[in-house]
């Protein structure tokens, strides 16, 4: 019998992190964790096998400071994941909209639901996670108090949804990025393929400038790049990136090459098959 994968994620059961688990990988199980520092260090321990971290939202903007966790962590990006975020308004078994005054939910499921907050004249209430919400409003029974989360979240915890698909914005999607203990680059030519990696520059003058010339003169897209502080310092900034490629592309190989030359330190964590969504974003071009 083989060994179902386990998945850790943020979270209580029922999150969309635990969703997107589901859709990614049905047979594994999923492995929820408080924290995004633990779910990292169950991965690294071995308790887990794997980890389905939420990096940013088409909303919200960054979720995970992924940045700061992946260096310390020394894990590495092998896939990625986008999900669709459909918010539902839920509250214990036979509640009325009329009924809530307050609704419950995660920071950022609030902020994306700020229509019909308003629109209901209900108090926001914020807490740990959407699932977690959704499991102490079944616990309290309180006909008053709503929570803000998934469909699934809504069968688990046994509570009715009063108003479904609640989000401000129909193209509200989180990215989630696959973590495992060890580096599994994607092959080369095995379809469209994101390369990720940290850099820090030299302390030169244009070093940044210098360190990205080669991107553009090898005509390779960048599509994410990310500024942090290292240790609480102003001035020692350390940067996150995306690109599409192969670091063993010829393009990519040189620009990667000149980067190397400006920065004082540099690690890839990740060349991992790009998810089929990224194809539904593409800008349109300017004439």
């Amino acid at each position: 019998m083989t060994k179902k994968l386990k998945i850790a994620f943020q979270g209580e059961p029922g999150a969309n992190s635990h969703i997107a688990i589901v859709e990614a990988y049905p047979d594994a199980e999923p492995m929820p964790c408080p924290t995004f520092e633990d779910a990292l260090a169950a991965i690294s321990s071995g308790e887990a096998d794997l980890g389905m971290i939420p990096i940013e939202n088409s909303v919200a903007g960054r979720v995970a400071d992924i940045h700061h966790l992946l260096p310390a962590s020394g894990l590495f990006i092998i896939g990625e994941w986008f999900l669709p975020i459909r918010h539902q308004l839920m509250a214990v078994k036979g509640t009325k909209l009329a009924d809530i005054k307050s609704v419950e939910s995660h920071v950022h499921a609030l902020g994306q639901c700020r229509r019909i907050i308003r629109k209901l004249g209900i108090r926001p209430i914020v807490a740990g996670d959407t699932a977690g919400s959704a499991r102490d409003i079944s616990e309290r029974g309180d006909r008053s108090v709503a929570a803000i989360a998934s469909r699934l979240a809504a069968d688990i915890y046994g509570l009715d949804i009063l108003a479904e698909d609640i989000e401000d914005e129909a193209h509200n999607t989180t990215r989630f990025v696959v973590l495992a203990r060890e580096a599994k680059w994607a092959a080369q030519g095995s379809g469209p393929l994101v390369t990720s990696f940290v850099f820090r520059v030299r302390n030169l003058p244009a070093a940044l400038y210098k360190a990205l010339g080669g991107f553009a003169t090898n005509g390779v897209n960048m599509t994410k790049l990310e500024s942090y502080m290292v240790d609480g310092n102003f001035f020692a900034t350390q940067f996150y990136a995306d690109v599409d490629g192969h670091p063993n592309d010829r393009g990519l190989a040189f620009a990667l090459e000149e980067l190397k030359f400006f920065s004082r330190e540099f690690r890839i964590v990740g060349v991992y098959p790009g998810h089929p969504f990224r194809a539904t974003f593409s800008e349109t071009r300017d004439q």
